[in-house]
């Protein structure tokens, strides 16, 4: 009979958690998943050992998703608590893959999102730069403040921006601030940064649709006045 190894005694780099920190988890089989959700194994097998078995069992994921926790606990090394464990583990993917990312309205003009950073930005004594985050449809997926004080490039960087961008899979960006005096007129170092943004938002794929500033009771809209096409 062979032996089965401990998965202490196999090579580190064939380790299923050391592969995901190293290739992310994209790169590993539903065996390495399955191994890393199951921790260890048993007195019989290793763990990576243990998840082939389990998949041997069920052809597909489809078939391992309708597993009963009795059928689960058929394993070796496999009690009521990892059973329950693994239904959760189960249910909970299901749900996150039935999850709508959430949206936060429909960016319909530069009108409805000046009058609407008005209201949000104009009592605030520092400037602060708010970007808002969209897809397709000009729906917006995510709002966020970015930033809180003067708009000077030393300062300010497009990064934390696309961070964002990326992390939220937006397709365009809105990104809105004020300025305390009152007068909402773009100084030179709000068109720079803009022109930033909009030059790195191009070498990734993301629009920058709007760069918004407000004064007081009033708003100056990149696009409209034609800094932005």
């Amino acid at each position: 009979m062979e032996k089965n190894l401990l998965l202490q005694e196999l090579p580190e780099s064939s380790w299923p958690r050391e592969r995901l920190l190293r290739e992310g988890e994209k790169h590993l089989s539903d065996q390495e998943l399955l191994a890393i959700i199951l921790r260890n194994g048993s007195r019989q097998q290793n763990v990576m050992a243990l998840a082939g078995s389990i998949l041997r069992e069920y052809p597909t994921l489809y078939d391992l998703k309708y597993s009963t926790l009795q059928e689960l606990q058929q394993f070796k090394g496999i009690g009521e608590t990892r059973a329950i464990e693994l239904k959760a583990m189960m249910e909970f993917g299901y749900r996150i893959y039935r999850a709508l990312q959430p949206k936060l309205g429909k960016v319909q003009s530069s009108v409805t999102l000046g009058q609407f950073l008005i209201s949000e930005l104009k009592d605030h004594r520092q400037e602060h730069l708010v970007a808002f985050f969209l897809n397709t449809k000009n729906e917006i997926i995510f709002q966020k403040t970015i930033f809180i004080g003067s708009l000077n490039q030393s300062i300010a960087h497009p990064r934390e921006i696309f961070r964002e961008a990326v992390r939220n899979s937006a397709a365009r960006v809105v990104l809105g601030h004020n300025h305390p005096s009152g007068n909402p007129q773009p100084s030179q170092n709000d068109l720079e940064f803009t022109y930033r943004v909009r030059e790195c938002g191009a070498m990734m794929g993301i629009e920058l649709l709007d760069h918004i500033i407000v004064g007081e009771n009033k708003y100056f809209s990149l696009r409209e006045e034609k800094y932005l096409k």
